[in-house]
């Protein structure tokens, strides 16, 4: 039983994946409808038409465009990255009237606007919209996002999910990934 035992210990330090039970899931999955949902914008975006503090669905503004929606808890240097990528991929991709925007998660509505007050200033994007959804705390029920995901990203077109992204950790972002998907759903 001992041998047993260092054996499943040596496997989880030599390959750390072995001992992780799944890879995180949060959002919708991929082929799945996005449904509306309300947030109040609080920052962002000065030219979008919509004035900070309006109430209403993004994902509905939007409509069938490619769309990038980021639910996040953190300000982390690698949301922040993130966020300025896609102001540049925005801006790169007008033409094919690509959309973001980034939902701040939190305890208290309150909390979630002045964190995503600060991720707007700390990204300095132009383009990206900074919002607090009605639902707070994990985003729209239907959406099943994970309460233990720091940053969940989900890319749709034509109403559709075409790639999610979901990390425990800020830190574990892949933003090669993402930028990634964003472009291949623009192809």
């Amino acid at each position: 039983m001992k041998q047993l035992v260092s054996l499943a210990l040596a496997a989880a330090v030599i390959c750390p994946s072995f001992a992780m039970a799944e890879e995180l899931k949060s959002g919708l999955e991929k082929g799945k409808g996005v449904g509306p949902f309300y947030v109040t914008k609080t920052a962002g975006a000065e030219d979008d038409g919509v004035a900070e503090g309006q109430n209403l669905c993004y994902r509905c503004k939007n409509g069938a465009r490619p769309q990038v929606m980021v639910f996040t808890r953190s300000t982390d240097e690698k949301v922040v990255a993130l966020v300025k990528k896609l102001d540049e991929q925005l801006k790169k991709n007008e033409e094919a009237q690509l959309r973001a925007f980034v939902s701040m998660l939190g305890d208290s509505k309150d909390a979630a606007a002045d964190q995503v007050k600060k991720l707007a200033t700390a990204s300095n994007a132009k383009l990206v919209p900074f919002v607090v959804p009605n639902e707070f705390e994990n985003g729209p029920e239907d959406y099943g996002i994970n309460a233990k995901a720091e940053v969940t990203i989900i890319l749709a077109n034509e109403s559709k999910v075409v790639a999610n992204h979901a990390v425990a950790s800020a830190k574990e972002l892949d933003l090669d990934a993402v930028i990634g998907d964003v472009k291949k759903m623009l192809n």
